[in-house]
């Protein structure tokens, strides 16, 4: 089968690999759909953090199954969004659901091969059925729309509650809409970039140009000097870091959702604004899948396509022999994206038009001569 292996720093391949061993526990065989790139995925291509090489990217799964589970609650063809994390039975934390706490666990895509590759095998477990109709591509989707939703489920959400979310990229954008969903009034999204300002803008947010002032003085500003009651740090830099909490009103919460690429450091102006307002910081990380029907994976697919809108954070659809370029293309920043998908399988890849065609993302990557026009042959 065919994978695209990185053997070592900016060093990618496709080629030819054996066919996936067995994983945790009762493993099932899934012939991958569709992948969404992260920003780690590309920091493992272009600096190597990560565990080692060689390695298969890929934690943004979704999949077709090919053979019925072993409990027969999921049947082959069904599709499904592949949860990354494969626990440590052993571990505490496993015992009480928080997978992703536990000292020791696997990772598809970080410490163990992922979904860049036609097929994976993944424990029962780790397997969300999405309902019928539901492309490939909106299902690669689940896995960062997870991250922000356990990350906004952090804050207490009051009466007529705002909100500001510095960041405007995928993980920020669906935090926004979490926010909304979960009862936030008000919800503000700050960003430099006028492309991902105008997506916010067209999921029906007030943006703030961030280019012009720092995030939390336009968030003032707009709250006549008050601040907002939540705000989501997601774009992983310390100064926004410093932003989101001088953006918060009295009592209000601080969600650290990115993960910093920069260091920082507390000034004392800032450690006083969190004692004399009385603010709450929060960490959180990755997500959970359970309890069954109640967790934050299986709210995700609750909402796709109702109150979640993934369609328009879509900017490109690559092909899995594109990997090289496609990574070199994203760790040089040459040219404007936003989420970016690979369509692995033939049934992924006959979604790409559809996809694409319904995105402002992509749209708006076109109008700057940043992907391949739809339909265009690859």
């Amino acid at each position: 089968m065919r994978a695209a292996v990185l053997r070592g720093v900016r060093d990618l391949v496709v080629t030819d690999v054996p066919e996936p061993e067995p994983v945790g526990i009762d493993s099932v065989l899934v012939r991958i759909g569709a992948v969404g790139v992260c920003g780690s995925d590309v920091l493992r291509f272009g600096v190597g953090k990560g565990y080692g090489f060689p390695l298969v990217l890929g934690h943004e799964m979704s999949g077709t199954l090919e053979e019925d589970s072993p409990s027969g609650a999921l049947r082959a063809g069904d599709r499904v969004a592949i949860f990354p994390c494969v626990p440590d039975p052993a571990d505490p934390m496993t015992e009480i659901g928080e997978f992703t706490l536990a000292e020791n666990y696997d990772y598809f895509g970080s410490r163990r091969d992922g979904g860049l590759e036609e097929r994976l095998r993944v424990p029962e477990r780790n397997l969300i059925k999405l309902p019928e109709g539901t492309s490939l591509i909106a299902g690669a989707m689940v896995e960062p729309a997870g991250v922000a939703l356990h990350a906004v489920r952090k804050a207490e959400i009051g009466t007529n509650a705002s909100a500001l979310v510095i960041g405007a990229g995928p993980i920020g954008l669906f935090a926004a809409q979490w926010l909304r969903i979960l009862g936030v009034v008000r919800v503000l999204v700050s960003d430099i970039d006028e492309r991902k300002r105008a997506v916010a803008e067209h999921l029906g947010f007030e943006t703030l140009d961030a280019g012009q002032a720092t995030s939390d003085e336009l968030a003032r500003a707009a709250t006549g000097g008050r601040g907002v009651d939540i705000t989501v740090e997601a774009s992983g830099l310390g100064a926004t870091l410093l932003q989101a909490v001088h953006a918060a009103a009295p009592r209000g919460q601080v969600i650290l959702l990115g993960d910093l690429s920069t260091d920082v450091e507390l000034p004392k102006e800032t450690v006083s604004r969190i004692l004399r307002r009385e603010l709450v910081l929060r960490g959180t990380w990755n997500a959970v899948i359970t309890p069954r029907t109640s967790n934050d994976w299986e709210m995700v697919v609750a909402c796709l396509g109702r109150t979640l809108s993934v369609d328009d954070l879509v900017s490109h659809v690559e092909s899995l022999e594109d990997a090289p370029m496609v990574f070199a293309r994203l760790a040089d920043r040459a040219g404007w994206s936003n989420k970016t998908v690979f369509a692995v399988s033939h049934e992924a890849a006959a979604e790409r038009e559809s996809a694409l065609s319904s995105s402002l993302s992509a749209a708006l990557a076109a109008d700057a001569g940043l992907a391949a026009p739809v339909g265009s042959p690859r």
